[in-house]
């Protein structure tokens, strides 16, 4: 099966929805974050745990490679790497330009929308997400024409689909997604939803 790369500006909902079709899937999910551990493992870090970044240590490794051009070219460089194998749900800002083949999903949502996501994930207020939206949404936007010439949230040509979050719960954005997927993947899907309810029927009977 083709890799599912998904993405879409900060704060519109990927991860959540890449981690619901990654497990509809019966598929791995990996982001960037899972290769940057994957890097400070290599180089000694004891990179373990969801909140491995808020440590000294995690900060101190984030800030040696803060502005790092090679850095980021080497994060994508892997994620490639995985995409090509495919069988893989994967989050990325830029793998949708850089990747030739592999379902490719924008999800957008509005500044305020996202502002709103980000203030109840965070536990802020609107107000102050909504300048943290703007500030990531103008680095993003420089980083990525500056390493690879990408229009980052302008150019859409390369997504197979687009798909607005605004007021969709995650879980029926990542259904609509799988819905629309190209036949192969569609199949897997189906295939292991009658697993699913085999083993159900299953264990109801042995009851």
């Amino acid at each position: 099966m083709k890799a599912i790369i998904l993405c879409g500006m900060p704060a519109v909902g990927k991860t959540t929805v890449a981690r619901i079709m990654a497990s509809k899937l019966g598929l791995k999910l990996i982001g960037g974050g899972d290769i940057l551990k994957e890097i400070a493992l290599e180089e000694g870090y004891n990179a373990v745990g969801d909140d491995w970044w808020d440590t000294e240590e995690g900060m101190k490794f984030m800030q040696e490679r803060a502005g790092s051009p090679e850095f980021d070219r080497e994060v994508d460089r892997r994620l490639l790497a995985k995409a090509q194998k495919g069988d893989v749900v994967i989050t990325s800002y830029t793998l949708p330009w850089l990747a030739e083949d592999g379902v490719k999903v924008w999800l957008s949502g509005t500044k305020m929308s996202r502002a709103e996501r980000m203030a109840r994930r965070d536990s802020t207020s609107p107000e102050e997400s909504m300048k943290v939206i703007e500030a990531r949404d103008r680095e993003n936007y420089a980083l990525y024409k500056k390493l690879y010439g990408i229009r980052f949230g302008k150019d859409l040509s390369p997504f197979t689909m687009v798909v607005g979050t605004d007021g969709v719960p995650a879980p029926k954005v990542a259904n609509w997604v799988l819905e629309h997927l190209p036949d192969p993947a569609k199949r897997k899907a189906r295939l292991r939803k009658r697993a699913k309810r085999r083993k159900a029927v299953g264990r109801r009977r042995a009851a």
